[in-house]
């Protein structure tokens, strides 16, 4: 029964990095306008994704804990969640993004998706600083549900 729960556990796991992996931007074109704000917004949701994918092997018993790394990379993450949103700004719905039209035509509810995601995030970095394992599962699960919600709602396929 074990190996089956690690199976589906294993598969699910996988499921999410893809889908995090795809989200964050195989461009279908180069970035070639001003300030390249789209080329920008992918870069940082790349370290994000780097910077989460350790916790999540830690979080998921693939990886031993190691406190003071796993708080190390809360606190990254924390300096990560504000970065990419101000890229998203009202010339960049082109291609290569894959930010559906909803970013710009309902931002009150980009802006809450944002906010939950930081939110999330700032209770990651809070619960690593107590050092224990069982502390963060929550938390993580949380940043990767807020992760996934947002992607399901405003992230699509390439332009």
């Amino acid at each position: 029964m074990k190996q089956r729960r690690l199976g589906v556990r294993v598969g699910l796991t996988g499921a999410l990095w893809v889908g995090l992996v795809t989200l964050t931007g195989c461009s279908n074109g180069a970035d070639t306008h001003p300030g390249q704000p789209v080329t920008h917004r992918q870069v940082i949701f790349k370290k994000m994704l780097r910077t989460l994918e350790p916790m999540g092997l830690v979080v998921r018993g693939r990886n031993d804990y190691d406190p003071a790394q796993f708080t190390q990379l809360a606190d990254q993450l924390k300096t990560l969640s504000t970065q990419p949103w101000p890229y998203f700004t009202p010339d960049s719905n082109y291609p290569p993004t894959r930010a559906k039209s909803e970013v710009w035509s309902k931002p009150a509810d980009f802006r809450a998706a944002q906010q939950k995601f930081i939110d999330a995030v700032a209770a990651l970095d809070v619960a690593a600083k107590q050092n224990q394992l069982d502390a963060v599962k929550a938390p993580f699960a949380a940043v990767e549900a807020s992760c996934k919600s947002c992607h399901q709602q405003f992230r699509g396929v390439p332009h």
